[in-house]
C-alpha cells in the first residue's frame, strides 16, 4: 500500500486519483465513512491510505458528483442518506432510463436480451427455492447489470458516468434504507423480467414505460423507509 505521505511520481497522478477515488466509496458503501460524516483531508489519506496530493485531486471531483460538500467552518461532509437524496437520484434515474430503454429496446441483439432473461430466470428461480449464501450479492450484481447494459447501449461516456455516480447514490439509499433483501428480490426481479418482456416486443414506448414503472416502484420503496 502507498504510504500516506508519499507523492506520486511523475505520470502517476491520474492513476492514483482513480485509485483514491474507488477507495473512498469503497469504504463509503462498507460504512467506513458514513454519510453525514465530517471528515478533514488528513483523516481521508488515514481511512484511503493515499497521499495528501492524491486526495486534494480528489475532492473536487468528489463535490462536483454531490458526494461531499464544504460547510463554512466545519470542513467537508460527506453527503447524506435522506429524502432530499431519494427523490433527486431517483429523478435523475428517470430522465436517464426511460429513454435509454426505449433505444434499447430498438437495438440491442436478440443475444443480449435472452441472457438478462436468463440472468433474472436463474435468481427467481434461486429465491422461489428458498435462497442461498449468495443469493443478495448475485440479485444485486443482475439488477446493476441490467441497469448498465441498457445506459452503455447509448455509448455515451458522460451519460454512463453521469449513471454510475447516481448508482451509486442509489446502492447508499439501499444499504442505509432499502438494501435488497430477500422479502424484496422475486418483487424487483419481477419488474425487471416485465421490463425485459417490453424490450422482447421491439415496442420503445412499452419498454419504456416498463422501466418508469421499476424505477416508481423502488422510489417508492426507498421514501417508505
Amino acid at each position: 500500500m502507498i504510504q500516506p505521505e508519499q507523492e506520486p511520481r511523475e505520470g502517476e497522478p491520474l492513476k492514483l486519483r482513480e485509485r483514491a477515488y474507488a477507495s473512498f466509496t469503497e469504504r463509503l458503501l462498507a460504512r467506513e465513512i458514513k454519510p453525514g460524516q465530517f471528515v478533514t483531508q488528513r483523516e481521508l489519506v488515514a481511512m484511503t491510505g493515499f497521499p495528501l496530493g492524491a486526495i486534494r485531486e480528489l475532492i473536487p471531483r468528489l463535490e462536483a458528483e454531490g458526494l461531499i460538500k464544504t460547510v463554512p467552518q466545519r470542513g467537508m461532509q460527506v453527503a447524506h442518506v435522506d429524502l432530499n437524496l431519494i427523490r433527486n437520484a431517483f429523478q435523475f434515474r428517470l430522465f436517464l432510463e426511460k429513454e435509454a430503454t426505449a433505444l434499447y429496446a430498438q437495438n440491442a441483439t436478440d443475444a443480449e436480451i435472452a441472457e438478462q432473461r436468463a440472468r433474472h430466470e436463474a435468481i427467481v428461480a434461486r429465491a422461489e427455492a428458498g435462497g442461498d449464501d449468495k443469493l443478495i450479492e448475485d440479485a444485486e450484481e443482475v439488477d446493476r447489470l441490467m441497469h448498465e447494459a441498457i445506459i452503455d447501449h447509448l455509448d455515451n461516456e458522460i451519460v454512463s458516468q453521469a449513471f454510475r455516480v447516481t448508482w451509486l447514490k442509489i446502492r447508499l439509499i439501499r444499504q442505509y434504507e432499502t438494501r435488497i433483501h430477500n422479502s424484496i428480490i422475486v418483487p424487483v426481479m419481477q419488474d425487471h423480467l416485465a421490463i425485459i418482456a417490453a424490450i422482447e416486443t421491439r415496442d420503445p414506448a412499452r419498454a419504456s414505460e416498463a422501466m418508469a414503472a421499476h424505477i416508481g416502484n423502488a422510489r417508492t420503496r426507498a421514501m417508505q423507509y
